[in-house]
C-alpha cells in the first residue's frame, strides 16, 4: 500500500508535465508560429476548386480543405503525441525505478547493519515485502554465531593448551638442572648413584624435547597446509616398518604390536601423509594401552576400500569424549596429568589427512578396548 501512494506524486507530476508542454506548444502555433503556420497549412492542405451553388445560382471558386490530407495530418500528430508521451513516460519510469533501487539498497544496507548490530534474533526490523532476506539473514547470522563460538572454543582450548604444555615445561627442566647440578657438585659420585641421575636427567630431558616439539606441532599445523602426492603405496610394508620403529617404545611396557595384513596389500595415496596417520594412531593406541598388552592392528579389502585398524586394551573412553577426540587441541583430562599427553594434534591431523584422501577415520571403545579404523579408497 505504502509502494502505491509512492508512486502518486510521480503520476502527477507526469500529468503536469504533459499539459505544460500541450500549453507550450499551443503558445507557439497560436501566437509565435501564427503566421509560418497559416501559411504552411494554406499551402499544403486547402485547395481551390470551382462549384455551382445553387442557391447563388452560379458556380463560384471555393476553397476548402483537402480532408485526407488534414485525416493524415491529425492521424500523425496524435501517433507523434502518442508516441512522445510513451518515450517521456519511458524514460520518467527508467529514472523514477533507478532512484528507487538506490533507494531501495540504501535500505536494505541500513537494515542490515542494524540487523547485525542487535544482539537478539529478532527480524521485526525488516518490512513484510522484505520477508525473504529476513529469513536469509537469520540463516546467516546464526552461521555466523556459530563460527564464532567454534573458533572461541578452538582459541580457549589452545590458551589452555599452551598453559598445560607451559607449565609441563618447567617440571623435567628443574628435575634436569636439579640433577645435573647434584654430578656436579659431586664429581666424586658413586659410579651406581651417578648413572641413575644422568639416567633421569635424561629421561626428564627426552620429556622436555617432546613437549618442545609438540609446540612447533602446533605452530605448523596453524601455518601449513596439508598438500598430498599421491602414489600407489605397499601398505603390507608401509605397516611392517611402522611396527619395527614402534618397537623401543612398546617393549618400554612390555606392549607388543600384532599385523595381520595380507603382503600384496596395496593403496593410492601420499605415503608420507599416510605413514603420518598411522603413526599418530598407533602412537596413541601405545601412550593408552595396559601394560603387557598386545596391539592388533589389521589390514583387508572390503568392497573398493581398504580397512586398516589399530585395536589395544586400555581404560574405556567414555562416549562423550569418543565423540571430540578428532578436534583439535582436545586432550582427555587424564592425558594432562600423564606424560602421554599431547598437544591433541595427533588425531586432529589424522582425520584431516584422511579426508584429503576421501577416506573415513572412526573410533570406537567399550570393555577396555579401543579400535581405530581407516576406511580409504583402494584407487583414487
Amino acid at each position: 500500500m505504502k509502494r502505491k501512494l509512492r508512486k502518486i506524486p510521480y503520476l502527477i507530476v507526469l500529468i503536469l508535465i504533459s499539459i505544460a508542454a500541450c500549453i507550450v506548444l499551443y503558445f507557439l502555433v497560436d501566437k509565435v508560429w501564427n503566421g509560418s503556420f497559416v501559411d504552411w497549412f494554406e499551402w499544403n492542405f486547402m485547395q481551390t476548386r470551382n462549384a455551382y451553388l445553387p442557391e447563388a445560382g452560379q458556380e463560384a471558386i471555393i476553397r476548402e480543405p483537402m480532408w485526407w490530407k488534414v485525416k493524415r495530418l491529425v492521424l500523425g500528430a496524435v501517433i507523434g503525441t502518442v508516441a512522445i508521451g510513451i518515450i517521456i513516460g519511458f524514460f520518467a519510469s527508467y529514472f523514477h525505478a533507478k532512484a528507487e533501487k538506490r533507494k531501495s539498497v540504501t535500505n536494505i544496507g541500513k537494515m542490515l547493519r542494524d540487523y547485525m548490530k542487535q544482539e537478539s534474533e529478532s527480524s521485526d526490523m525488516f518490512p513484510q515485502e522484505y520477508a525473504e532476506i529476513a529469513a536469509q539473514m537469520a540463516e546467516i547470522r546464526t552461521a555466523m554465531l556459530r563460527s564464532e563460538q567454534a573458533l572461541r572454543n578452538e582459541a580457549a582450548q589452545k590458551n589452555d593448551l599452551v598453559t598445560y604444555l607451559a607449565h609441563d615445561l618447567k617440571t623435567p627442566l628443574t628435575s634436569v638442572i636439579g640433577y645435573l647440578s647434584l654430578l656436579d657438585e659431586a664429581p666424586d659420585m658413586p659410579p651406581e648413584q651417578k648413572a641413575k641421575y644422568t639416567h633421569i636427567a635424561l629421561d626428564k630431558a627426552n620429556r622436555l624435547e617432546r613437549l618442545v616439539n609438540e609446540f612447533f606441532e602446533i605452530t605448523r599445523y596453524n601455518l601449513q597446509q596439508i598438500t598430498l602426492e599421491q602414489e600407489q603405496i605397499d601398505l603390507y610394508y608401509m605397516l611392517v616398518q611402522m611396527v619395527d620403529e614402534f618397537y623401543p617404545i612398546l617393549s618400554a611396557k612390555g606392549n607388543t604390536a600384532v599385523l595381520h595384513a595380507d603382503e600384496d596389500l596395496s593403496v593410492c595415496g601420499d605415503p608420507m601423509k599416510l605413514a603420518r596417520v598411522f603413526n599418530n594412531i598407533l602412537k596413541n593406541a601405545a601412550a593408552y594401552s595396559f601394560p603387557n598388552s598386545e596391539i592388533i592392528i589389521s589390514a583387508e579389502k572390503k568392497d573398493k576400500q581398504m580397512v586398516i585398524s589399530f585395536e589395544n586394551q586400555g581404560p574405556t573412553i567414555p562416549e562423550e569424549k569418543l565423540s571430540k577426540i578428532f578436534e583439535r587441541f582436545y586432550r582427555m583430562d587424564e592425558a594432562r596429568s600423564s606424560n602421554a599427553g599431547g598437544a591433541g594434534l595427533g588425531l586432529a591431523i589424522a582425520k584431516e589427512i584422511v579426508t584429503l584422501h576421501h577416506g573415513t577415520i572412526t573410533a570406537e571403545s567399550h570393555e577396555n578396548a579401543t579400535v581405530f579404523t581407516v576406511s580409504l579408497p583402494i584407487t583414487n
